[in-house]
């Protein structure tokens, strides 16, 4: 329903100055007001009223949408990614003081000895990229795929990690990747949300925070699906109610919320309406989306997936479903991968339960024709030390602290090079050597594959124009296809 450009029209003085003396912060109202009352969206396109109507980007870009498979935790690199024989000639050695100079960790001082990396690697396809024996099916598509070996970060600690690889700042209040997508290019579907989120694990240090559209409308905000049973909680209409007094009670909802959004003229209002009819329509579309029966027993067995069984495999394959519906992004959130103690065993776990669906979730999309305008993402919010981490305090061994100088990302499709390997690290896999790549140079980079400037992709608040790459950020040319 497209309420928004109308209403805000109706914005009274006496709304405006209640607002300010709740607090200030509601004068960042004004930014959306201006956008909507000159009917411009983040493009300078016509939004005709609709924040969600879909949009042009700044350029035509080869992505339309985005899987982020977020590894919570971070991944150790040195198990997976990164091959350093080095560090096993110097195993039970400190690394030289050129080298640990000025560094700071969570749980170990600089001067801890050298962990050996605890798995074999060898080289795969025609790229000839190396990947640990913990990467099977990894290995089958790394043809398929971008291995970024030098990314790095500003943050050593997990929730400001994660926030600042999601929103771009280390604090929650700024809106996340996918909110800024949504916000750029509007929605391809009425039927379900445009924006969805999906975990499969323990908590996330950075909590909703990861998925929020910060100062943005709040009709940008990811939408939390869980991974069994009803996708979100209280949809089902009750026994007894049916689709007519559903839609009756649903009117009359809407009709009360027109009347208070006429007298206050809060644009979150139209987010509240919004809300209503999404719930009625996804008490048709969500259980289709949900009911695996009709996917193949080869498909199924490609994700390693047990239809009714919520794990990573089932959130993959229902990601693939969602972007097929329409979806622009989905965030899949994987926690557990934070390994202070036992590395080996946390990467052959973790690895046990994502490598099969993640590539799984590429070839699918490949066989499919959906690859190349879909973009996905593979990584964590840094990665983990040389040095090893033991504390019998804590009950600690053979572990890694926290290493935000060097990690690895990798990307395929939408606008991504294939088979093709970026930047590199020192022989002890400490420093980037080769072609760094910031977060905030990731953030521009995908941004790119979907068409937009990061530059110029801002929106206005508190007296000043903010992006997703705040004041940073360089698009990596060398990865696009």
């Amino acid at each position: 329903m497209n309420f928004l450009q109308q209403r805000c029209l109706d914005v009274t003085r006496r709304h405006f100055l209640r607002g300010c003396g709740v607090g200030l912060g509601k004068i960042a109202l004004a930014g959306l007001l201006t956008d909507t009352l000159s009917g411009r969206g983040s493009t300078g396109s016509p939004t005709e009223g609709d924040p969600l109507a879909p949009r042009q980007s700044h350029f035509p870009g080869k992505a339309k949408r985005v899987i982020h498979l977020f590894m919570s935790g971070a991944p150790s690199q040195l198990e997976m990614f990164d091959n350093k024989p080095e560090l096993t000639k110097l195993a039970g050695k400190p690394l030289p003081p050129s080298v640990i100079a000025g560094q700071r960790y969570a749980f170990i001082r600089p001067d801890a000895a050298v962990l050996a990396p605890c798995y074999k690697f060898s080289k795969h396809g025609q790229s000839g990229s190396e990947l640990s024996e913990m990467l099977p099916h990894l290995a089958k598509i790394v043809d398929e795929i971008c291995l970024i070996r030098s990314v790095h970060t500003d943050q050593f600690n997990h929730a400001p990690a994660q926030i600042f690889f999601n929103t771009g700042f280390l604090q929650p209040g700024r809106p996340s990747l996918g909110s800024w997508v949504l916000y750029g290019l509007g929605a391809e579907t009425q039927n379900l949300p445009a924006f969805v989120v999906m975990s499969t694990g323990g908590g996330l240090s950075g909590g909703s925070a990861l998925w929020s559209s910060g100062f943005l409308p709040t009709i940008y905000t990811g939408i939390r699906f869980r991974n069994q049973g009803p996708p979100i909680l209280d949809v089902t209409s009750p026994g007894g109610i049916d689709s007519r007094l559903q839609r009756d009670t649903i009117d009359l909802v809407a009709g009360m919320n027109e009347r208070r959004l006429s007298a206050d003229g809060d644009p979150e209002i139209t987010t509240r309406i919004a809300a209503y009819e999404m719930a009625f329509r996804l008490q048709t579309s969500a259980p289709e989306l949900m009911d695996l029966k009709n996917e193949t027993k080869e498909t199924l067995e490609l994700y390693g997936c047990e239809p009714e069984k919520p794990s990573f495999a089932r959130a993959c394959l229902l990601a693939r479903r969602m972007i097929e519906r329409g979806v622009r992004f989905v965030n899949i959130y994987h926690e557990g991968w934070d390994a202070h103690s036992d590395v080996a065993g946390n990467v052959k776990n973790n690895a046990g339960i994502t490598d099969r669906a993640s590539a799984a979730l590429v070839m699918d999309l490949k066989r499919r024709g959906l690859l190349d305008d879909t973009l996905v993402i593979w990584g964590g919010e840094f990665g983990r030390t040389p040095m090893v981490e033991s504390n019998p305090a804590l009950g600690r061994s053979q572990g890694r602290d926290h290493h935000p100088q060097a990690f690895t990302v990798w990307m395929a499709g939408g606008g991504i090079k294939a088979g093709f390997n970026y930047g590199a690290t020192d022989d002890l896999g400490f420093h980037v050597v080769e072609n760094p790549v910031h977060v905030h140079d990731l953030q521009a980079t995908i941004l790119h594959c979907l068409g937009f400037d990061h530059e110029k992709l801002t929106y206005r608040h508190a007296g000043r124009d903010f992006r997703l790459t705040d004041v940073h950020g360089q698009v990596v040319k060398a990865v696009l296809a």
